[in-house]
């Protein structure tokens, strides 16, 4: 049950669209001056070293947030001359925000640190917000109890080691009626795509009109491939508005090397399912998503999907 870290997979694509589609909700609700209450249900660490033993052992990050802040190389002076009229596409504003806020965790141009979305949570709160971060793996509780403390944030912040599953059924509905949910479990567990089902049929029953944010692994699974169809039928049923997002940046079948050994490609899709999403979150990927494509796809296969519904 322990054996997932989320340090060996911090700031690969799955991250990065993950925490693209975060920040731009984060920044739409904080729009209002109303206290907003967010839920981590697996938060992880924290933060995260791109340079640690982890990440570096797994490398997932230099084909995620290492490949966007990566310069472009140079052209030759053939290229050069042709591209010289065409000046280079701008990022995707909700794409810059995300590269921005992780670049505020680093210095010197250099990207050492990458947020988990606990700091990027926090980062994007106001005095008046709360924050509950629920982390049950003993190693990454603690290690998140001390990332937190360094921010003194005081009540702000609340670090539970629970099961966020069930922990947040206490902080629903929040006072002020305003509410994010973030479930972004390892699905290490086969029930976690049960759970999380569950779970958030269970909290739209208790506060409809809360923000839902699931994050899920596309990969060849009948659980991961059911868990959207799942959560588009709940919304549906409580009549609220949802999206559904995926990247993928490559082949997701097994390899065969040169010497006959199978190779797995790793994780080649995600997708974020979003319900009672801001009315600006469709308009925000319709930009960044393709550009996400273009910047982290590894192979031909590389595409995004965009749906939406009420």
């Amino acid at each position: 049950m322990f054996s997932y870290r989320h340090a060996f997979h911090a700031g690969n694509h799955a991250d990065v669209l993950k925490h693209t589609v975060l920040i731009a909700i984060l920044k739409h609700l904080r729009e209002k001056d109303a206290a907003l209450v967010v839920l981590d249900t697996h938060a992880g660490a924290g933060l995260y070293r791109l340079d640690g033993d982890y990440a570096s052992t797994s490398g997932e990050a230099a084909d995620g947030i290492l490949r966007l802040v990566a310069p472009a190389p140079a052209p030759s002076p053939a290229e050069g001359r042709k591209k010289a009229a065409v000046p280079a596409e701008p990022l995707a504003p909700a794409l810059q925000d995300y590269l921005d806020l992780v670049a505020s965790f680093n210095t010197g141009g250099a990207h050492r640190v990458y947020p988990g979305s606990p700091f990027i949570i926090q980062g994007l709160l106001g005095d008046r917000d709360r924050l509950k971060l629920f982390e049950l793996h003993p190693t990454d509780a603690k290690t998140l109890s001390a990332n937190i403390a360094q921010l003194e944030a005081g009540r702000t912040v609340s670090v539970l080691r629970e099961d966020g599953f069930e922990g947040i059924k206490k902080f629903l509905p929040p006072p002020a009626r305003r509410g994010l949910v973030l479930c972004d479990p390892s699905y290490e567990i086969k029930t976690d795509y049960a759970r999380v089902a569950e779970m958030v049929a269970d909290a739209l029953l208790r506060f409809a009109t809360g923000t839902y944010v699931v994050w899920y692994p596309i990969i060849p699974r009948p659980e991961a491939h059911d868990l959207p169809k799942k959560l588009k039928t709940l919304a549906q049923r409580a009549g609220k508005p949802w999206l559904h997002a995926t990247l993928t940046v490559k082949n997701s079948k097994l390899l065969t090397d040169a010497e006959g050994e199978v190779q797995r490609p790793g994780l080649p899709a995600s997708g974020m399912f979003v319900i009672n999403p801001p009315h600006t979150l469709k308009a925000a990927l319709k930009l960044a998503l393709p550009q996400l494509v273009e910047k982290l796809g590894q192979d031909k296969n590389a595409a995004f999907t965009l749906d939406s519904g009420t």
